[in-house]
């Protein structure tokens, strides 16, 4: 049997992003992985996958239930959010957060301001953001948001301290997300 294939195939099943499911152990499949590792109550890590990984996903008989109440997760370790709506977790996707030089700031806010489409950034030339969701007041240029390519998002972290979400998954988050929302941001890469 290969166990990587079927740890993806329930892993995907379930809602955790992997990539392409092939069996073959990516930074994606570890993004998950990581993902799994913590909403199963187990260390975080974006290691590889283990013999104890196997045997929990394989075993669980449901998605974990989030013991959080709803809003958005961001967590740095694993490079994914979660989006809560009444203790289920709406979509577990990836993300890409500051640099080291532009360190997103761990911290919880809540939304303060929406801006539906593209719009050029006022922090840096030629970078566009898609469905901006801001939610840290005193620092007003943070943002959740979709980027110009989905590219951009890469397995680590990579923008100039805002968090960059794939489309159209920020479009639907966007769409839901309603002022006032909590957002979460917490780990270390």
């Amino acid at each position: 049997m290969n166990y990587a294939l079927e740890v993806e195939k329930k892993l995907d099943n379930w809602g955790y992003p992997v990539g392409i499911v092939d069996g073959k152990v990516t930074l994606r499949t570890r993004q998950a992985l990581c993902a799994w590792r913590e909403t199963a109550g187990l260390p975080v890590s974006r290691g590889r996958l283990t013999t104890g990984d196997v045997r929990s996903v394989l075993l669980a008989k449901k998605r974990p239930v989030p013991t959080r109440p709803s809003g958005i997760y961001v967590n740095k370790t694993c490079q994914m959010l979660y989006q809560v709506v009444n203790k289920t977790y709406r979509r577990i996707v990836w993300v890409s957060t500051g640099t080291p030089e532009h360190e997103t700031p761990n911290r919880t806010g809540k939304v303060w301001r929406k801006w539906a489409g593209p719009h050029e950034s006022s922090l840096y030339d030629d970078a566009y953001m898609y469905d901006s969701i801001y939610f840290l007041k005193d620092r007003p240029g943070i943002a959740l948001h979709g980027s110009r390519a989905n590219s951009l998002i890469k397995t680590y972290p990579a923008s100039h301290s805002c968090i960059r979400v794939m489309r159209p998954q920020i479009h639907r988050i966007f769409r839901e997300t309603k002022i006032g929302t909590r957002v979460s941001v917490y780990g270390k890469y």
